[in-house]
């Protein structure tokens, strides 16, 4: 009800197509989710904002036409809390499901539903976006259609299509960073390689950043796989030159002059891995999962971010790591790294 009542006030003071109508009376009220309707402008491919309605809190939940994968995708979105002047952007993408399982970001875990953003961005002029969905993604351009899957391009998607929209709509000042967890973890480097310039920034949590050599091949198989999509519809077969392509790690020459902070935890029990830990709520079979399969996966990049770190002082690139003694594969410690990554991304915001 609340979304219909949002498109039709659109309609009546903005017109259907999007222009002004007429001016509002001065001192009129008009919600945050209206006004980025209006202002939004379509990307050159004719991507575009569907929809924009208020959803509980500060958050406004988007629908963008992607041009690239001919469907509607949910973006939710934390205004900066000063409309009346410019705000960079920082882009949070999520783990291997894309932030749910069933379509809507309430029921899944992501960064709305698993971190204190709402709270910790509440008073930063920053304009916090979440792209909801591209589960066993990697967040990348697939070279083929998916039977399960479908098209993924989100490559294009978060480098072309959603950018322009964003800053129309929520008064971008055109200076953009991004981070992600898990299997976004990769993806922020390859985005950032895929548009030079576009972020400023790039934050990395628990992930395994080289993804061509064999190792790297395995774990985005098997990451694919676990969401029922092929793997060679991605990149194609191990020998296909795509993998290389694609690797950040043999490519990480360009990114000189992006800001960079990577971190993990080893995989050993840390302070938030216990039965009052977040996310927990004191059950013995959530802790048993965060420490046998979280332990196991932190302790798997807590060796591919040394590589990384490795590979980056060899190209005397700067970066700053956070490689943990303890911690696991788990909300609780990406949330500690957003926070602890916010300094580096406010300097290279302008913030």
């Amino acid at each position: 009800m609340v979304r219909v009542t949002v498109l039709l006030l659109t309609a009546v003071l903005f017109g259907m197509n999007g222009s002004a109508a007429a001016e509002p009376p001065p001192g009129t009220d008009i919600p945050r989710s209206v006004r980025a309707m209006s202002a939004g402008r379509p990307a050159s491919d004719g991507a575009r904002l569907v929809v924009a309605a208020p959803g509980p809190g500060r958050i406004l939940d988007l629908s963008v036409y992607s041009a690239a994968m001919d469907r509607l995708i949910s973006v939710e979105v934390l205004p900066a809390p000063d409309d009346s002047r410019p705000a960079p952007t920082l882009y949070l993408l999520n783990g291997v499901d894309g932030g749910t399982d069933t379509g809507r970001w309430s029921d899944g875990g992501n960064w709305l539903t698993k971190t204190d953003i709402e709270d910790f961005f509440a008073d930063k002029q920053v304009t916090v976006v979440i792209p909801i969905g591209g589960a066993g993604s990697f967040f990348a351009d697939w070279r083929a259609d998916d039977p399960v899957l479908g098209r993924q391009r989100w490559s294009t998607f978060l480098t072309q299509e959603l950018p322009p929209i964003m800053d129309t709509a929520f008064g971008g000042s055109g200076r953009n960073a991004l981070a992600g967890p898990s299997m976004a973890s990769s993806a922020v480097f390859r985005l950032a390689l895929a548009a030079p310039g576009r972020y400023r920034a790039i934050g990395s949590y628990s992930g395994c950043v080289r993804t061509g050599d064999a190792a790297g091949q395995l774990m985005v198989d098997a990451i694919v796989a676990s969401q029922r999509g092929d793997p060679r519809n991605l990149w194609g077969p191990p020998a296909d030159p795509a993998w290389s392509a694609n690797d950040p790690y043999l490519h990480a020459a360009g990114l000189r002059g992006t800001a960079i902070y990577v971190s993990s935890g080893t995989g050993a029990p840390g302070p938030l891995d216990s039965l009052a830990g977040p996310g927990i709520d004191g059950s013995p079979v959530k802790l048993a999962d965060q420490l046998v399969i979280g332990g196991i996966l932190d302790a798997v990049t807590a060796v591919c971010t040394g590589q990384l770190r490795d590979r980056l002082r060899d190209l005397d690139i700067p970066a700053t790591f956070d490689l943990r003694p303890t911690g696991t594969h788990s909300w609780g410690y990406w949330q500690e790294d957003l926070h602890n990554s916010w300094p580096m991304f406010a300097a290279a915001l302008g913030q």
